[in-house]
C-alpha cells in the first residue's frame, strides 16, 4: 500500500475543526489509488490487495460514496485508520468479520499507517 502525502482534505476557506469529518480507511484509499489513479480493473486491483474481486468492488464502491459525500457535503476527508494488522514485512493487513484478510505482502512495499 502507498502512504497518502496528506491525511486530511478540507474545503478552503474553512477551519478543520469547524468541519464534520468523513473517515477513508487505509484499504479504501488504496482501493481508489488502484482503481482510478492508476486505473487497474477491479479483478486485478483485487489480487494487488490480496482479496477477491467482490470484496475489492465494496471496498471501491463505499471509498466512492465517501469521497462524493465529503465533496458533496463540504465535509473534511480524512484517511487513515480501519481495522489491519501489520504483517512480518511491516505491510498493512486488513481484518474483516472477526478473520484476517490473510496477506502475503503489500503491492508497493512497506507503508507506516498509524
Amino acid at each position: 500500500m502507498t502512504e497518502p502525502d496528506c491525511r486530511l482534505f478540507k474545503p478552503a476557506g474553512i477551519p478543520a475543526r469547524k468541519l464534520e469529518q468523513v473517515p477513508l480507511t487505509v484499504d479504501e484509499f488504496e482501493a481508489l489509488r488502484l482503481a482510478d489513479y492508476e486505473g487497474l480493473y477491479h479483478e486485478q486491483a483485487a489480487a494487488k490487495m490480496n482479496v477477491s474481486r467482490q470484496t475489492f468492488g465494496r471496498i471501491v464502491t463505499k471509498a466512492r460514496s465517501r469521497v462524493a459525500m465529503a465533496l458533496i457535503e463540504g465535509k473534511a476527508l480524512k484517511i487513515g485508520g480501519g481495522v489491519f494488522e501489520v504483517d512480518d514485512k511491516g505491510c498493512p493487513m486488513p481484518e474483516r468479520g472477526g478473520q484476517r484478510a490473510g496477506r502475503k505482502g503489500c503491492a508497493h512495499g512497506k507503508t507506516s499507517f498509524s
